[in-house]
Order: C-alpha cells, then sequence, then structure tokens
C-alpha cells in the first residue's frame, strides 16, 4: 500500500483557493490596496482563461460584492468565514494516490498562539467540503507554508518552525518526519534552520527556499545590508552538503515598513498552469532579474511581477493567501 503524495506545485493544477481580504478592522487603510492587489494576482493566474480555475474565498457577503467587483470573469466567488486570508496554512492540502484525490485538512492553532481568529481553525473541513474529495483529518499542527515538495516524496522545512514547541510539543523531529511520511508521502526530508528575520511564522520554507525541479532548490543570494545573510548562508550551506541541487536567486535586499524590517521576499511566488506571480517590494531590488531567471526555470509559463505590499502589511505574500488544487 502506498501513501497519499503531495504533488509539486508545477504539477498541473485543476484551480486554486485565494484568499480575499475581507476584514476592514485587520488591514484598515491597507484593505482597499490589499484587494486590488488579490485581483491582480488572480487574474494573472487566470490567464485570460488559459491558466487554471481561480476561486476567491470571501469571508463576508461585503467582501464577497467586492471579490466579484475586482475579479470580474476571472474568478468564482464563494464564501466561507475565516479570520484571515492565508489560505496556505489553512485550507487543505490535496494530495494524490493510486488515481484518487483527497484533502488532508491539518490540525491549526494560530500559527504557535499568536493570531487566534475565529474560523480559520475549520476554514480547512468546510473547503474541503465544497469538493468531492475524500477527507481525511490529521491529529497534529501544520501549516502548508511550513513545507515545499517536488513532488518525489522530498520536502524542505525549517527548523525554527516545523520543530517549534509552539506547534507540537509532544512530537521530535523523527515523530514529525513519520507524519509527514504518513500524510503527504515524505521520503526524505532537508532541515533548513531559521527562516527570515521578523517572519510572524516562525520561519515558513516558503519565504526562504522553493523546489524548482526535482531535486532543484532555489535560495536566495543576500544583497545589500541584508539581514538574512547569514540564514541565505546556512541555507546554502545546508542544501549543498544534503545533495541538492542548489539554483541561486536574489533576494529583494532589506525592505523597511515603519522603521522595522519587514520578511519581503521574491520566493513567496505562486507556480499556476500558465503563470508565474512574483510578488514585488516597494524599495526591494533585483526584482528583474528574479523574473529573468524564474522565466528561464519555468519556460511556457509567464512570469509576472506584480506588487504586493499591501498584502505583505498583514504578513505575507501570494503564496501564502493560495491552495492548490492538484489535477489527477
Amino acid at each position: 500500500m502506498t501513501h497519499p503524495r503531495q504533488p509539486a506545485e508545477w504539477a498541473p493544477h485543476d484551480s486554486v483557493w485565494i484568499g480575499f481580504p475581507s476584514h476592514p478592522e485587520l488591514w484598515e487603510e491597507d484593505l482597499e490596496p490589499a484587494r486590488a492587489e488579490v485581483a491582480a494576482f488572480a487574474r494573472a493566474v487566470y490567464a485570460g482563461g488559459k491558466g487554471e480555475k481561480v476561486i476567491l474565498v470571501a469571508a463576508n457577503a461585503e467582501a464577497s460584492a467586492a471579490a466579484q467587483l475586482l475579479a470580474g470573469g476571472s474568478a468564482q466567488i464563494i464564501e466561507q468565514s475565516f479570520g484571515d486570508i492565508w489560505l496556505r496554512d489553512t485550507a487543505p492540502i490535496i494530495v494524490r494516490n493510486e488515481g484518487k484525490r483527497a484533502a488532508v485538512d491539518f490540525g491549526f492553532n494560530f500559527w504557535g498562539g499568536k493570531y487566534d481568529l475565529p474560523g480559520d481553525d475549520t476554514i480547512g473541513a468546510r473547503l474541503a467540503a465544497t469538493t468531492d474529495f475524500t477527507l481525511r483529518s490529521a491529529n497534529w499542527i501544520l501549516e502548508g507554508g511550513a513545507i515545499d515538495t517536488d513532488g518525489t516524496g522530498l520536502f524542505v522545512s525549517t527548523e525554527q518552525c516545523l520543530l517549534n514547541p509552539n506547534r507540537n510539543p509532544e512530537m521530535d523531529r523523527a515523530t514529525i518526519e513519520a507524519k509527514l511520511a504518513e500524510d503527504l508521502g515524505m521520503t526524505r526530508i532537508l532541515w533548513l534552520g531559521d527562516g527570515l528575520e521578523n517572519d510572524h511564522t516562525d520561519g515558513h520554507v516558503d519565504n526562504l527556499a522553493r523546489f524548482v525541479g526535482e531535486n532543484r532548490l532555489l535560495l536566495p543570494v543576500p544583497h545589500g545590508d541584508d539581514p538574512n545573510s547569514a540564514i541565505y548562508a546556512d541555507a546554502i550551506s545546508r542544501a549543498t552538503a544534503f545533495g541538492v541541487e542548489v539554483v541561486s536567486f536574489p533576494s529583494p535586499g532589506p525592505v523597511w515598513r515603519d522603521g522595522q524590517i519587514v520578511p519581503a521576499s521574491y520566493m513567496n511566488f505562486y507556480i499556476g498552469n500558465k503563470a508565474i506571480v512574483m510578488p514585488t517590494y516597494e524599495g526591494g531590488s533585483n526584482e528583474e532579474e528574479a523574473i529573468e531567471i524564474l522565466g528561464e526555470l519555468f519556460p511556457g509559463r509567464a512570469v509576472a511581477g506584480i506588487p504586493a505590499d499591501a498584502v505583505l502589511s498583514g504578513g505575507g505574500s501570494f503564496h501564502c493567501i493560495s491552495q492548490q488544487i492538484p489535477s489527477l
């Protein structure tokens, strides 16, 4: 009997869930700019009907109407209550096994108890119920942004997040690896150290390292007075020693907001059927080089750099607000 396996993100998708900013009290003056950025992301992924089906998830009637107005015919709008838009972490992960798909709903404890918002701990099961997939409930804490896979059973994560005692304090590294093998089909895992400075998720790997092919890992190199230089160097050292092929990718360098370094990362791109959507940031550097590299890595897919400053004000970017539904 084989375990279900999470496909690589570049495998074909039927559709994608994308969270739509819905709560003015969370976003304040960034609400409308964030909505515009999310709608631009949705349109790029839809690619005029040549990409994948886009499902914008709004939390209430007002947000549903706003999503419909901004997205037009590029997205289906569904209404499901949630705390915030980070569906990479709260939506189910879709796995495949023996010609079938299943939705795996992991436990969620609000990123280690930091942001307890009603609905975020139940949105996974409710989104799964909108599909015809079998629902499997996994009895441990895992956020989708904490892992990445090349689809062969090889995964990457950070010790800072996945081994953090604020997630699964009763589980050691070996137990977590066994759970990943059972629930997502992991056969090998590359453990990196820390994630980006000031990342509220305790170092999600999708801001630091992304697979771009089988056994091929994209890792950033620092630019300027980069606060993450030591983190990047450690990741490159670990990945090289592990035996994956490392592809260098520019960082945006230090990005400041209100006197503080924010975890801006070009790594938080989304790989769609026809488009790669990469976030860009005011004050960032090297975005043209980053877009060019992604185009070389994924020929046949258009690469769009879309501003994500307002979305980042909430703590993440385009990959963080999306969860793909792979095809069979």
